[in-house]
């Protein structure tokens, strides 16, 4: 009988590779952008946001408020330095409210 080898590996080290040979990371920075966007802006925010996508480090935000749409968009530059502070590999450089 052969020698089994007794390597073990921690799962945290595997995961990374697992979602790069599968190509499961955008999926899982999606989920990200999504748990960070609620954190960030708050439930009053949340509550008139509709969906949360991230394309192409452009963040798009779709919200069913034409006046928090406005509101927000004046502060644009400050909402993308919280969410990259709150993100850990993932960098977002604008945002575009639809």
């Amino acid at each position: 009988m052969a020698k089994r080898e007794n390597e073990t590996f921690k799962i945290k080290d595997l995961m990374p590779q697992m979602l790069k040979e599968n190509k499961l990371q955008g999926g899982i920075n999606q989920i990200d952008v999504k748990e960070i966007w609620g954190e960030v802006m708050g439930n009053g925010v949340l509550t008139y946001t509709d969906s949360v996508l991230l394309k192409n480090k452009t963040l798009y935000v779709k919200l069913t408020s034409s006046a928090l749409r406005e509101e927000l968009s004046y502060g644009k530059d400050k909402i993308v330095v919280m969410l990259n502070d709150a993100l850990e590999n993932i960098s977002i450089t604008t945002i575009k409210l639809v």
